[in-house]
Parts: structure tokens; C-alpha cells; sequence
């Protein structure tokens, strides 16, 4: 019994979204906390959640016995996706992807889980040829999933890699152009064929995979390839040509002295923890970042980007590093003794203030996050660290304990607050129970009878703000349904979701918008390969409107000659 409580409080991992935060316990149970826009909690509803609160993946007809145990957890943007022991994919939040019962595919904003029956009886074995049955005896299921920006990856147990969402695709027009398209199904990556995918991460329009030099996983043999866009030198090829499909990143290349053992995209960056292949007295190990560094994501200590990977040469020597993460323009890792480091933007990331701090607020080089002085500096017990677009979540006392900083709007903190913190806060963990709320709840009636009777002005006081709370509810629900309907329009004319960062500057200083002007300044910001986006998204738009046009037009004819066929054969009637 004492096993069983100890694993429900574990948190196993955790992942972490544009303004929201998954997190997995031993016992197999899913998390969630933080912005609720678009259903991404999967709590039934858009409402933000300032602390943790469980998922529901239980149907009416299942057992406890029956509940689903879950072994992985991801986060997009706006989207989640946890995976269960019996292989199945569950997501919830923007642009989920169903496939119905009929053979349908659909895409559509979920605010529950929802089974990816994509994924249901991936190889049966009527579709097994001879070759694949003797590789493997077991059936194929997904053992891994990862989710960046708007795209979703998996892997199977026999290494194949799958992708979905807004996925690389080349432009019909120009060989040379790509763009992001939204693909429903999830698709097998053929290039990998023949090798085994062991471990995969996205940014918003990039993807790395760390694959087998050989048909199989020996060890140190992985080779690191990269495919997407390139633009900012996220490929870590040298170039800033994107690639449509999988290439090798030549300096972990199979002649590399170096093993990479994690990966992590942020939205326009890469980092990579690797350790030497000939095993020293001493494990070291080192972090190389590469792609955008204008904010100091990279923490090369200046705000340029790299083509290349390059080691970030100021962290501490002699060190072993067991986790990294990259939000949208910072990076942070944990070494095992508890050491954690972060660099990147600083405004409403949680970097301490420090001289050696840009004049805009970024932080170049790398700096030791504390939560207590300088003496306090390590986190006992560390196990993972989790970026998201502006927070950061620590996984620390083998589990037991989560920290978390950055912004804290909507509750990403978990810390029942809704401000920024430029230090590590706790987060509220284990979650509070039912007999405990109850507890509560008692003790506070008590509370109010004795105030009661010590005084009136108590009771009408708490009426007050009960319906202060009330009225706030109504409030929030109403806010967050504007947002929502904002966001369909904002989607409708530019293609993405709503974020507050889309709110033009003329809106937010004067209260008056000009849409004729912000468009024609969108079109001039916007580069190439961004218009060609637009003018295939409104081309298929303009399309939509034709067929409906003419639709509209074939029914009116056939009502038309309905109807005119009825009055003849009425006045026909009429003269017999």
C-alpha cells in the first residue's frame, strides 16, 4: 500500500507547452496545469488550472482494475499527448486528429482525450510480410511519443518514426520552397528504413532523430540526422538550406568521438548533450546548442546564431549532465548533482538578474539558477527539467518535488499564483486529495459557525466574496470564450492560432485597429516562403468558395425546374 502511495506522488516525467505543463506519475497517472486555452489540459473545458489536476481517461463500462496505466507524456504548443502501456495515443487540445469510425479523418479542437485509432492494431498480422515477422515476434505499438509547436512524432517498438500535424512539405511550385502542411495521418518516416529510430524531438518547423547506424541499437552507434526548415541554421548543417528529408549532422556522424544521449528543439533552436565513446576515469559530459541565437538561446555568450553545433564552453567542467530542454528562446540543463543552468531570454523566464546580463535582459552565457542564496544552489535528487514557451519546470527529490519559474501568467507555475517569478517557486505537489479537500472544507464550516456566532459581519462578509468568486467565474468563462473566437478569426485570416504576442502594437497603444493596414504590413514583413503559404492557404480557401458558389447555384437550378415542372403539370391538370 505504502509502495503504491509513494508511486502516485512520484512524477516520472514531465513535459511542457506553450503556457501549460503535463506531468506522469509511477502509479501511471497524467497531470496537468496551467493555460487551458484550445481543451490542451484535458480537463473538459478551456478554464486555467493554477495547480496540478488529474486527467480523466476512464469510460463509464471501465473497472478500476481496467484503468488505463500511462508510460509517456508530450506537449506542443497548444496540444498533449500521453501514451498508454497497451500502446494506444490519446491527445487533446488544437488540432487534434481523429479518425472516426467510418473512415473519416477530421482535425478539430478536443477539451478531452481522445483515442488516436490511427495507432489501434498498427501491423496486423494478415499485413505482416515474412521479413518483418522475423524481426519481430510482437505486435507493433507505439513505445514513445514527442509533440513540438504544432507537430506530433512517435516511435514503434520495432524503431520506426511517425510523424503528424504541421508537418515539412515541399512546394508544388517551387522545388526549391517548402512550407508547413497539416498532415491528419500519421506517417511513417521511409528513411529511416532498414535502421532503428531510438529517440526524436521538434521545434515548430524542425525535426532531429538520433538513429542507428546499423538494422539495430548497439550502444554507441547512433547517428544524429535533421530535416525541416533551416533558416536559422537549426539543422546544425553549416547552411541555412532547409532539407525535406532526413540528413547527417557530420559532427556526430558514426566516426564521431562523440555518443549524443539527448535532444531537444526549441522553436528555432537545437541542443544535444553528448559524453566521449571511449569511457576516461571520469564522465564527463558536454552540452552543444546550434540555430537561432538572437536572444542567447545558444549561451556561446554572444546573440548570434550557429550553423554548426558548438559546445557551451562556459558551463562547468567535469560535470555529468542527465537532462536539457529548450523553450522558445531559452535553454536550461540539470547536471546529477543538482546543479541547474539556463540561458536564453530572460523577461519572464526566471534568470536571476546579473551583471553579466545583456542590457536587454538576455542571459548569453549560462547562469546557475538557485532557489535559496547562493549556498542552496543545488536541487537535491534532480531528474528531468521541462521548458515551455516562457517557464520552467524542475523535477527534483528523485520526484518528490517539483520547482518551477518563469511566467506565471494563466498558472503555469503550478503554484496557485498568476505572476512571474525570477526564482525557482514550489510547485504544488502531490496534489492536494479528496479526503484532505473534504477536511478542508469541514474545518472551514467550523470556522464559519464559530465566527457566526462571534459575529455577524463574518457570514455577510464571506457572501460578499462568494459572489465576488462568481462573478469572476462568469467573467473568466466569458473572457475565455472571446479568446476562443478570437482566435478562429485570427486562424481564418492568418493561418496559426491567436497568441497575445498577435496583438498589433496600433491596438494595444491607441484602442483602434486598421485591418487594411496591419495586413499590408504583415505582407511586407513577411518573406517568401511565408507569402507562398499564404497563397496556397487562401487559394484553397478561394476554391472552397467556388465549389460552394456553385453548389448554392446547381440547387437553385434543380428547385427552379422542380418547381416549374410542378406548375406545369398543375395547369396541365387544371385544362383536362
Amino acid at each position: 500500500m505504502n509502495d503504491a502511495v509513494n508511486l502516485s506522488g512520484k512524477v516520472v516525467a514531465v513535459a511542457a507547452g506553450e503556457a501549460h505543463t503535463l506531468a506522469l506519475t509511477g502509479d501511471g497517472c497524467v497531470y496537468s496545469w496551467g493555460r487551458g486555452m484550445f481543451g490542451r489540459l484535458g480537463t473538459g473545458s478551456e478554464a486555467d488550472e493554477l495547480f496540478p489536476v488529474r486527467v480523466n481517461f476512464d469510460s463509464p463500462g471501465r473497472s478500476k482494475e481496467e484503468r488505463l496505466k500511462f508510460v509517456g507524456v508530450a506537449a506542443g504548443a497548444y496540444h498533449s499527448l500521453a501514451l498508454a502501456d497497451d500502446g494506444s495515443v490519446w491527445g487533446w487540445g488544437y488540432n487534434i486528429c481523429i479518425l472516426h469510425t467510418e473512415g473519416v479523418i477530421s482535425s478539430f479542437t478536443a477539451f478531452m482525450p481522445c483515442l488516436l485509432e490511427q495507432f489501434v492494431g498498427l501491423a496486423s498480422p494478415d499485413s505482416l510480410t515474412d521479413e518483418s515477422e522475423t524481426k519481430s515476434k510482437v505486435p507493433q505499438k507505439v513505445c514513445s511519443i514527442k509533440a513540438g509547436g504544432m507537430m506530433s512524432l512517435a516511435i514503434d517498438n520495432i524503431g520506426a518514426l511517425w510523424i503528424w500535424g504541421n508537418c515539412p512539405q515541399q512546394s508544388s511550385s517551387d522545388e526549391a520552397e517548402f512550407f508547413l502542411v497539416s498532415t491528419f495521418t500519421p506517417t511513417p518516416v521511409w528513411d529511416f528504413y532498414g535502421h532503428t529510430v531510438v529517440k526524436v524531438a521538434c521545434g515548430n518547423e524542425h525535426v532531429v532523430a538520433l538513429v542507428s547506424a546499423g538494422e539495430t541499437y548497439k550502444g554507441d552507434d547512433l547517428v544524429c540526422y535533421s530535416w525541416g526548415n533551416n533558416k536559422h541554421g537549426q539543422l546544425g548543417l553549416g547552411d541555412r538550406e532547409s532539407r525535406l528529408h532526413p540528413e547527417i549532422i557530420k559532427t556526430f556522424n558514426e566516426d564521431s568521438p562523440w555518443a549524443v544521449y539527448e535532444v531537444e528543439c526549441g522553436a528555432f533552436h537545437t541542443a544535444m548533450l553528448t559524453r566521449k565513446k571511449r569511457v576516461s576515469d571520469t564522465l564527463e559530459s558536454v552540452c552543444w546548442t546550434f540555430g537561432l541565437g538572437d536572444k542567447g538561446q545558444l549561451g556561446h555568450g554572444t546573440t548570434q546564431s550557429a550553423l554548426f553545433p558548438e559546445p557551451v564552453k562556459e558551463l562547468q567542467q567535469s560535470v555529468y549532465l542527465i537532462s536539457v530542454d529548450c523553450g522558445l528562446f531559452h535553454t536550461s540543463v540539470v547536471s546529477s548533482a543538482g546543479e541547474v543552468w539556463s540561458w536564453g531570454m530572460v523577461k519572464g523566464l526566471g534568470l536571476c538578474p546579473d551583471a553579466a546580463i545583456s542590457d536587454s535582459g538576455d542571459a548569453a552565457s549560462p547562469l546557475l539558477i538557485s532557489f535559496n542564496g547562493p549556498q542552496w544552489s543545488k536541487f537535491q535528487d534532480p531528474a528531468q527539467v521541462a521548458c515551455g514557451a516562457a517557464h520552467t519546470v524542475l523535477v527534483a527529490h528523485d520526484g518528490y518535488k517539483l520547482w518551477s519559474w518563469g511566467r506565471g501568467r494563466s498558472g503555469a507555475l503550478g503554484n496557485g499564483k498568476t505572476v512571474d517569478c525570477y526564482s525557482p517557486t514550489m510547485v504544488l505537489w502531490p496534489p492536494l486529495t479528496e479526503d484532505f479537500k473534504q477536511e478542508e472544507l469541514k474545518t472551514s464550516g467550523e470556522k464559519d459557525n464559530f465566527g457566526a456566532k462571534d459575529s455577524e459581519g463574518v457570514t455577510e462578509i464571506d457572501k460578499k466574496l462568494s459572489l465576488a468568486m462568481e462573478e469572476m467565474k462568469l467573467l473568466q468563462s466569458k473572457l475565455s470564450l472571446m479568446e476562443r473566437y478570437a482566435s478562429i478569426l485570427h486562424g481564418s485570416i492568418f493561418g496559426k492560432p491567436f497568441e497575445q504576442q498577435d496583438i498589433p502594437a496600433s491596438l494595444q497603444n491607441f484602442g483602434t485597429f486598421n485591418v487594411a493596414k496591419e495586413w499590408e504590413n504583415m505582407l511586407e514583413a513577411a518573406d517568401r516562403r511565408k507569402l507562398i503559404g499564404l497563397e496556397m492557404f487562401y487559394r484553397n480557401i478561394l476554391a472552397g468558395v467556388k465549389d460552394k458558389l456553385m453548389m448554392k447555384r446547381i440547387q437553385e437550378i434543380v428547385k427552379e425546374c422542380l418547381h416549374s415542372s410542378s406548375v406545369d403539370v398543375s395547369d396541365k391538370t387544371r385544362g383536362e
